[in-house]
């Protein structure tokens, strides 16, 4: 697990600013994942938190053992999305961009929701300070 969202934050940190910083916490836990799925789900949750920074800022991933689940925070210092929109934004469609489809946050949750049986969601958004998206998936 650890390795996998490493090598995602490895990719993107030399193809982004170099005012954004990037920092892997935590435990080894073992969780049963596709490593190239969910390394896109990890590296799309990135580039969306790099755009949400306007290239400058920190994001971070925090891995987490907790009892039968594997919790991995992916935290940045981006603008934040209102609370009236965290619901929304893994619905098809759903974009703050001016160029793209909608469609990251909703292939996100259906691959860690239906390919690894786990869940995705906002847990904790603050405007202006940053986001955090949080995945459980279940323990190996």
């Amino acid at each position: 697990m650890t390795e996998v969202v490493t090598q995602a934050f490895d990719y993107l940190k030399v193809r982004v600013s170099t005012k954004v910083h990037f920092q892997v916490t935590g435990s080894t836990a073992m969780a049963g994942i596709n490593k190239p799925l969910f390394g896109w789900v990890i590296e799309n949750l990135v580039k969306n938190a790099v755009d949400a920074m306007a290239g400058e800022g920190h994001v971070s991933a925090a891995i987490t053992l907790d009892g039968d689940w594997v919790i991995v925070d992916i935290t940045d210092t981006g603008k934040g999305i209102p609370k009236s929109r965290q619901k929304t934004v893994f619905e098809p469609g759903f974009t703050t961009k001016k160029r793209g489809w909608g469609l990251g946050l909703s292939l996100t949750k259906r691959i860690v929701e239906n390919y690894h049986k786990g869940r995705i969601f906002v847990k904790r958004s603050e405007p202006g300070k940053g986001t955090t998206f949080r995945i459980q998936l279940p323990a190996r």
